[in-house]
C-alpha cells in the first residue's frame, strides 16, 4: 500500500490559498485517477485506487493544518501503512513558486502541519515533497500562506504540481523513492 497526504486547511475559504497546495495536488491526482474523496475516517477525507495491485490513498486532513498528524496517525495505524509507505505533500515558502524538492525525511522547517505529523509519528523519517510558494516580503507568515497565489506565481505552481503529480505516479508506480527524488529534483 501507499499513502500520499496532502496538507492543507479544509473550507471554501481555504481553497485557493498557498498552504492549501497539497490539497490542490490531492484534487488534481484524484482528478487523473478518476476518483473521488467520498471516504471519511480519522477526521481526513480520502480516495483511492489500484496501482499495479497495490492499493493507493490519497488523503486530505480536516483537522486543520496545524494538526494534520491527528488525522495521518489513526489511518496509517488502522491501514498498517508503514513509514517507507508514506508521502507528504505540502507547502514551502523557501522556494520560490514553480520549484518542488523531493527529500527522504528532515526536519519541520518551521512547517506546523510537518510539526504536527512529526509529533504524532513520533519521526521525520517519512518521504515528502516540498512545492514553493515564496517568501512574503511585507507580510506577516500567516497572512501570506492564507492568500491566493498572485497572477504571475499561479501559472508557475500549477506546472509544479503537474510535476509533483508525475514524481507522485512514479513512486505510486513502485519506483524507489531515491531514484524518484533524483530525477524530479533536477527538473524542478
Amino acid at each position: 500500500m501507499k499513502m500520499i497526504v496532502g496538507l492543507g486547511n479544509p473550507g471554501q475559504k481555504y481553497v485557493k490559498t498557498k498552504h492549501n497546495v497539497g490539497f490542490m495536488t490531492m484534487d488534481r491526482m484524484a482528478a487523473a485517477h478518476q476518483v473521488t474523496f467520498s471516504n471519511n475516517q480519522f477526521e481526513a477525507n480520502y480516495a483511492t485506487y489500484f496501482e499495479n495491485g497495490e492499493k493507493v490513498f490519497l488523503v486530505k486532513p480536516q483537522t486543520f493544518m496545524n494538526d494534520s498528524g491527528r488525522a495521518v496517525k489513526p489511518l496509517m495505524t488502522y491501514y498498517q501503512i508503514q513509514m517507507d509507505e508514506l508521502m507528504v505533500v505540502y507547502d514551502d515558502m523557501d522556494l520560490v513558486p514553480g520549484r518542488l524538492r523531493l527529500r527522504e525525511h528532515g526536519s519541520a522547517g518551521g512547517h506546523n502541519g510537518i510539526k504536527s505529523l512529526i509529533s504524532f509519528l513520533q519521526t521525520s523519517d517519512f518521504n515528502r515533497v516540498r512545492i514553493g510558494t515564496g517568501h512574503p516580503e511585507r507580510q506577516s507568515v500567516v497572512d501570506w500562506v492564507l492568500t491566493p497565489f498572485s497572477k504571475d506565481a499561479q501559472p508557475l505552481v500549477e506546472q509544479s504540481i503537474d510535476t509533483a503529480i508525475d514524481a507522485l505516479d512514479d513512486w505510486a508506480k513502485g519506483a524507489d523513492f531515491m531514484q524518484v527524488m533524483n530525477q524530479y529534483n533536477r527538473k524542478g
